[in-house]
């Protein structure tokens, strides 16, 4: 099997990776992630998914690179990483009693022959109605600054939730493992 490389510097994906037990290298790509003017969030992702894999290509050209991106939906927005505690307690208070889209998208490149392969998992999120102490609690215990929704579905997170809807409920934590599998698969002929 050709060598693996993660296109990222997200603890979150490094984790998802380790749980399929192969060996692999982490770079985080150098790629402007601005979205184009009218770009599509689902264009948006895909396109991000392939630049990260791709802007790797040069460094590792024998190599399975894997890239990721993933934005938040709510009311026709994307939602940012909130950054700070008061950014993500407008967005949770938002979000209270409403669905979010996340969109995540995953693109395999075998830097030897070119060939890649992308495609988009969507998860929809549905949150309880939250009041601002749960919201404000769950801050100050989970701190999910750098998280796209403002939560942490993989830790405390999930119990701000009515429900969770995907067919790869790793994709909500950045990196979509069965989706990824069956490229790995396809790709190697296994």
């Amino acid at each position: 099997m050709p060598k693996l490389v993660l296109a990222s510097s997200s603890p979150y994906r490094q984790a998802l990776l380790n749980r399929l037990q192969l060996s692999f290298e982490c770079l985080s790509p150098d790629i402007d992630e601005s979205p184009i003017p009218g770009e599509p969030p689902e264009q948006l992702v895909k396109r991000l998914s392939v630049a990260k894999a791709m802007a790797l290509a040069t460094s590792y050209p024998h190599h399975l690179i894997i890239g990721s991106d993933q934005v938040a939906v709510h009311e026709g927005g994307i939602l940012a990483k909130p950054g700070n505690y008061d950014a993500a307690f407008q967005q949770l208070r938002s979000q209270s009693g409403k669905r979010v889209t996340f969109l995540t998208g995953i693109a395999l490149l075998n830097s030897k022959t070119g060939d890649i392969d992308v495609d988009l998992v969507s998860t929809d999120v549905v949150f309880r109605q939250l009041s601002d102490e749960e919201i404000a609690d769950y801050l100050k215990k989970d701190m999910p600054y750098d998280c796209a929704g403002s939560f942490k579905s993989e830790s405390l997170g999930i119990t701000l939730f009515k429900g969770l809807y995907s067919s790869d409920p790793t994709a909500l934590v950045g990196l979509p493992l069965i989706r990824l599998g069956k490229m790995l698969r396809d790709i190697l002929n296994v």
